[in-house]
């Protein structure tokens, strides 16, 4: 499943894929094809993404526009 807003969120937080892949502890590949979609991404993951952003799991899946 593809999750626009990883994307936009290190995007807007001026982050590379090799920093939020570092703090995921997984390699930049790895982590590019959850940008993509073409991996599916582990919930725990999402849980340290949706923290260290400051929003809600909902949001980074779209289920909810507001943060």
């Amino acid at each position: 499943m593809y999750f626009k807003r990883l994307e936009d969120l290190r995007v807007d937080h001026d982050l590379t894929q090799q920093q939020i892949a570092d703090l995921l502890q997984c390699k930049r590949e790895v982590y590019r094809r959850y940008e993509k979609g073409t991996r599916t991404i582990p919930i725990d993951f999402l849980i340290r993404l949706a923290e260290f952003y400051h929003v809600s799991i909902d949001y980074i899946v779209g289920l909810t526009n507001s943060k």
